[in-house]
C-alpha cells in the first residue's frame, strides 16, 4: 500500500470509530442528504446544515494520518447574502445540474506529533457546527 492508501484507511478508522459516535452522543444523527462532491453519509443536528468528513484531500501527506476536512454543507440551491460569502463562512460547490450549494471546509487536525488530541477536535467540530448553523438558521424560511 502507499501513504494514501493507508492515510484513508486510518482517517477512516478514526472518524467511524471516535467521531461519529463521539456526534451521535452529542444529538447529531445520520444526514438524509448526499453531498454533491464527498462520497459517505453525513452528519446533522438539523436539515439545515450537514457535516461530512473528507477522507481523501491530503491524504497524499506524510502528516495525512493526523488530520482530516470536515465539510459542513448548506445543502439547498438557494442565494445567501453577501456577508456569508467567502473563505470565512460559505463558499459554492459546482454541480452539473447548475444548483448552487453552499458549504465550509475545515481542517481538523486530531494529533499534534505524538499527542492524540481527538476531544478538543471533537469540540472544535461541535463549535463550529453551532456557529455555522446560527447563520444560515435564519435563511430557513427562504428554503423551499
Amino acid at each position: 500500500m502507499n501513504i494514501t492508501e493507508v492515510n484513508v484507511i486510518f482517517r477512516k478508522a478514526i472518524i467511524k470509530g471516535f467521531f461519529e459516535d463521539a456526534l451521535v452522543n452529542l444529538d447529531f444523527k445520520k444526514s438524509t442528504i448526499k453531498h454533491p462532491t464527498i462520497n459517505g453519509d453525513g452528519l446533522m443536528q438539523s436539515s439545515l446544515l450537514h457535516i461530512f468528513f473528507d477522507i481523501k484531500t491530503g491524504a497524499d501527506y506524510p502528516d495525512g494520518d493526523e488530520w482530516f476536512i470536515a465539510d459542513f454543507l448548506f445543502p439547498f440551491d438557494m442565494k445567501i447574502p453577501d456577508d456569508l460569502k467567502g473563505p470565512d463562512y460559505f463558499t459554492t460547490i459546482p454541480t452539473t445540474d447548475n444548483k448552487t450549494f453552499w458549504h465550509h471546509r475545515d481542517m481538523i487536525r486530531y494529533k499534534y506529533g505524538k499527542t492524540k488530541k481527538l476531544t478538543e477536535a471533537l469540540e472544535f467540530l461541535d463549535t463550529k457546527y453551532k456557529e455555522l448553523h446560527s447563520m444560515v438558521e435564519p435563511l430557513e424560511k427562504d428554503i423551499k
